[in-house]
């Protein structure tokens, strides 16, 4: 059942070189159950695809592919309520599908006709169009639990559904493969939803009130004639979500550098909410300038801006590199930062060093020792912090007091989560500098239970209900020791003592990252088994309560065997980087502001 190294290109849309080093398929519930007993299953990352849209491999993926075969549509009429639920196998094909509903004479999905991809993927990314999501007609998801391998069902409201989002998307991501969907479709033929973009005029054109196979038609075509047909023009379907913003700032910042960008008012969950819009992405990127523009063989699709189409034997790099330029110049131009709605799948991550200081920094502030005075720029150590790029999603690890100008020096203009280690002030001195991050919603932060109780007391104005306009918004998630995931991107905390003080590290694929560490379980350290870098920090040559010195830092390294490790967290009393990298053994650096490491 199992291939190894498999070309998974044919299986994908964009026409870009993608591959695996395991894949299997299932058609029902036990060849899924075996799947999930075996090594291939249990000692691998695991990537579950559909249709093979929405998708950008950017290396190969070092771990199992998993692709559905589970078929099926029936459909239940309850006659004493009049109710009609179809329930189809998440296997089955989106556009395929949609069509028979239509040609059974029940309504609801018309309008989401042609969106490529299978059954199961219109519950993990709520897919939209004209007016539509798939979440106003999904009653039930059906799903098999990968930890105790058992069939649960979900229904509407335990998703979560949201614009392009579910939990299948985040916390529920790895551990729920959808097997079957349930739709509640009205017995009727007669079309409701005429009130989203082309469809407006609809009837007007048509003398009449159209019917469901009428708007199929029109959708179909409409959509015909703006996207590429994949089998002719590689793409990944819409490759932007349209940017949520706040609407103080869409009318204070947005509309003075251009009066005529367009949104859309979005309905509020409550009175406390804070009014939001979401503005046109494929506006604002033709509207930069970028209609049609290439690098290398990837290009902007000029009849719709949303899409990254491969126009001439595009590389994953030529994609992402196009992608970069795309989102920073509507950036400049818009002050607007668009997110891609197409998932980066690869192992590969990328890390960048922000500080590598201890509490006090180095130089410390009236300190004339050699280090202190030091004029190698490896020897100014901001407090530390790192940068991680992994899965198209950057994520930060602590927020440095000195973070304002870190983020400048890397450039930095957006961030998709924040992940705290403790609640230290040297480790979350600068949250209120991610002010900036915070126009398009509420920044995410993972910390734990004790780190988000700190969190609401010392920033206690972020999370009044009515807070002062213009303060930082966050939205805390609890972690505890279990593996949980980003935005597709896999974190395993690492519980670490910081002398008595329990306190997390990081791991993100072959990368961990450990800081403030005393001592670590055996439990904890079997979680590194296999990581190719590691940083950990070491404070200095003579003991300390609650901190690693280098002779403590090197045995645990001994330990835990990286193929690469880099040191961290030092005080001045370390000396210099010259003098720390001449007694460190092969294999062991030290890092440094502004270093940059990829695994």
């Amino acid at each position: 059942m199992f291939e190894f190294d498999k070309d998974l290109t044919p299986l994908t849309t964009f026409g870009i070189h993608a591959e695996c080093s395991v894949y299997a398929e299932y058609e029902n519930i036990r060849q899924l159950t075996w799947i999930s007993r075996q090594p291939e299953f249990l000692n691998n990352p695991v990537l579950h695809i559909g249709g093979g849209s929405n998708l950008l491999f950017t290396g190969k993926y070092d771990g199992l592919v998993l692709r559905s075969r589970v078929t099926g549509k029936t459909i239940y009429r309850n006659n004493d309520t009049g109710a009609v639920t179809v329930i189809a196998g998440a296997g089955e094909d989106w556009p395929e599908f949609v069509r028979w509903t239509v040609e059974n004479g029940l309504g609801g999905l018309e309008n989401l006709a042609a969106i490529p991809g299978q059954v199961g993927a219109s519950a993990v990314q709520n897919i939209g169009a004209y007016g539509a999501e798939a979440k106003d007609t999904i009653f039930s998801v059906e799903c098999f639990d990968c930890e105790k391998r058992e069939v649960v069902t979900f229904m509407n409201k335990d998703c979560e559904f949201g614009y392009r989002d579910s939990r299948f998307k985040h916390d529920w991501k790895g551990r729920y493969f959808v097997l079957r969907v349930a739709f509640r479709l009205s017995d009727s033929t007669r079309a409701t939803n005429l009130t989203y973009g082309s469809l407006k005029d609809f009837a007007e054109r048509l003398g009449h009130t159209p019917s469901i196979s009428e708007v199929l038609k029109e959708v179909e075509e409409v959509r015909a004639a703006k996207l590429p047909d994949p089998k002719e023009l590689g793409s990944a379907g819409s490759f932007f979500k349209n940017p949520v913003v706040f609407k103080s700032y869409y009318e204070e910042e947005i509309l003075r550098r251009n009066p005529d960008v367009p949104c859309y008012n979005l309905a509020k969950k409550d009175d406390h909410e804070p009014d939001r819009v979401k503005i046109p992405a494929g506006w604002l990127i033709e509207h930069a300038g970028l209609k049609g523009y290439r690098i290398g063989g990837a290009e902007v699709y000029p009849k719709q801006c949303l899409v990254i189409v491969n126009r001439d034997h595009a590389t994953a790099e030529d994609v992402v590199r196009l992608v970069d330029h795309v989102r920073e110049t509507v950036r400049e131009k818009f002050g607007v930062w668009i997110s891609p709605e197409v998932n980066y799948i690869s192992t590969r991550v990328e890390v960048t060093v922000l500080g590598s200081g201890t509490s006090k920094g180095v130089p410390e502030i009236g300190c004339d020792c050699h280090v202190c005075r030091s004029g190698d720029s490896h020897d100014k150590r901001r407090r530390a912090s790192v940068l991680v790029k992994a899965g198209g999603k950057t994520l930060l690890i602590d927020a440095s007091p000195d973070l304002r100008m870190q983020a400048i020096d890397a450039d930095l203009h957006h961030i998709d989560a924040l992940l705290l280690t403790h609640e230290h002030y040297d480790h979350v001195g600068g949250i209120d500098d991610l002010r900036p991050f915070c126009t398009e919603g509420d920044v995410r932060i993972f910390a734990r239970p004790d780190v988000c109780a700190a969190l609401r007391r010392r920033l206690d104005y972020a999370f009044k209900e009515h807070p002062y306009p213009g303060v930082p918004r966050f939205d805390l998630h609890e972690i505890g020791t279990y593996p949980f995931e980003i935005d597709g991107v896999k974190i395993i905390p690492i519980e670490v003592m910081h002398g008595k003080l329990p306190i997390a590290g990081y791991r993100i694929g072959d990368f961990a990252y450990l800081t403030d560490v005393k001592t670590i379980d055996e439990t904890e350290l079997d979680k590194l088994e296999g990581v190719k870098v590691l940083i950990l920090n070491a404070l200095r040559k003579r003991p300390h309560f609650a901190h690693l010195n280098f002779e403590e830092a090197l045995a645990l390294i001994d330990r835990i065997h990286p193929e690469r490790c880099y040191l961290t967290h030092f005080s001045h009393e370390a000396g210099t980087h010259a003098e720390i990298a001449d007694r460190l053994p092969e294999g062991i650096e030290p890092a440094y502001d502004g270093l940059h490491i990829v695994v």
